[in-house]
């Protein structure tokens, strides 16, 4: 794929999400860190309905720290996983209430230590509080970036790093929360919505089907 083209799928992207942002409800830096960390392997729709609970018992890393384990594991059981994220985001709001004096730390190997905190949720922190130009590679852009020849790439590090290096600098910005939507409403996984997609003209992914 050119840059021109490139560009062009992320104007027309922009166009059409002004303001791309996360679907995860939260109120201050560490409640969205929670979430994305619950968010894993779950829908944002289901962790909204958790965190609602959890929140109001536990706004920050303090109050979250002094919660029981079983108290938190009540609060979150509908989501998938949620023994293990249970005990995750208890020793997380524990680390960032002793050590960051309840402050999500702007520092990605910080971050990354911290449990239940991998690359991608690290980046989506980095982008989505700190507003650094990274960009979270998750199933719905790693779709995106092989299907329509955008990034394409073998494991999502391989995708983040040409979407970083390929990405136009004006995007690069929001190019993460606009591949995800579109990824998430449009270019879905089985049966993509082309009849409505604002960049079927220039989606190389057209190709594929006629070969």
């Amino acid at each position: 794929m050119n840059p021109q083209k490139r560009f062009k799928i992320f104007e027309l992207l922009s166009k059409a999400t002004p303001h791309p942002t996360t679907e995860l409800i939260y109120q201050t830096p560490f409640q969205l860190l929670i979430s994305v960390i619950l968010s894993a392997q779950a829908t944002d729709k289901s962790v909204n309905k958790a965190t609602l609970l959890l929140f109001n018992k536990a706004p920050n890393a303090k109050r979250l720290a002094q919660m029981q384990l079983k108290d938190i594991e009540l609060c979150i059981k509908t989501i998938g996983l949620y023994k293990t994220k249970a005990k995750n985001i208890l020793e997380t709001a524990k680390i960032i209430d002793a050590e960051f004096e309840g402050l999500v730390p702007q520092d990605r190997l910080a971050l990354e230590a911290l449990p239940g905190v991998g690359r991608k949720t690290a980046n989506v922190i980095l982008n989505t509080i700190f507003h650094e130009p990274t960009i979270a590679v998750d199933t719905h852009i790693f779709r995106i970036a092989n299907r329509i020849n955008l990034a394409p790439g073998e494991n999502v590090l391989q995708v983040e790093k040409k979407l970083i290096k390929l990405t136009p600098k004006e995007f690069l910005q929001d190019a993460h929360h606009l591949l995800i939507l579109h990824g998430r409403y449009t270019c879905i996984a089985r049966q993509p919505k082309c009849n409505v997609c604002v960049i079927y003209d220039l989606c190389e992914y057209k190709k594929k089907l006629k070969n």
